[in-house]
């Protein structure tokens, strides 16, 4: 584990703070324990290569078992009415695809309200997780996970899973892909905030 600096960054506070795992169990409850430890900042980015216990929507697992993909989580300690994150999730996914349009000029599509997907087939998630004092939004825990540079998938999942390489035939910056959807986030979920 170590602190990285993300290239191009130019945002407040999302991901100033990032940490770097090559592997951990899960970044979205490393978020959890942070928190919970009172040691994370807003804004705070946790990136690892591998996960061997990530979490996808509705308890299902989500498999980060190659270094070739991007999967991280944030914090953000908003302090708002839950009706002002109302689709936040659609909005994240939203935000996702103009980075690949912006960067890479390709088209990526959402099955709502979590699921990025190329010709019916899953190339990443979001997880948006909030804890809440009564209407208050304490803290939101957003994960993502984009398969971006994977090239063999299990025969449980090859199927209904895919990555940017097998169908557009690039090689993604994680890093970079990460960097942009930060600078592009911050700027979305600061007029929520009205801040």
């Amino acid at each position: 584990m170590y602190k990285i600096e993300l290239p191009k960054l130019n945002t407040k506070w999302l991901g100033k703070e990032t940490i770097y795992y090559k592997e951990i169990d899960s970044t979205q409850k490393e978020v959890w324990r942070r928190i919970e430890n009172k040691n994370i900042d807003n804004g705070t980015l946790i990136l690892a290569d591998i996960q061997t216990d990530g979490i996808g929507t509705h308890g299902r697992k989500w498999y980060t078992s190659q270094e070739e993909n991007i999967a991280f989580s944030f914090v953000i300690y908003p302090n708002i009415q839950i009706q002002k994150i109302e689709n936040l999730t659609v909005e994240i996914a939203e935000t996702l695809l103009k980075v690949f349009q912006k960067i890479y000029s390709i088209q990526l599509a959402i099955k709502n309200p979590n699921d990025i997907v190329i010709k019916n087939k899953k190339v990443g998630g979001i997880l948006t997780e909030t804890k809440l004092k009564g209407e208050m939004v304490e803290c939101l825990v957003i994960g993502i996970g984009i398969n971006t540079n994977q090239q063999k998938f299990t025969k449980e999942i090859e199927n209904i899973a895919t990555s940017i390489k097998n169908e557009f035939h690039i090689k993604v910056d994680n890093l970079e892909v990460i960097t942009e959807f930060c600078n592009l986030f911050e700027q979305n979920i600061i007029k929520r905030m009205g801040k």
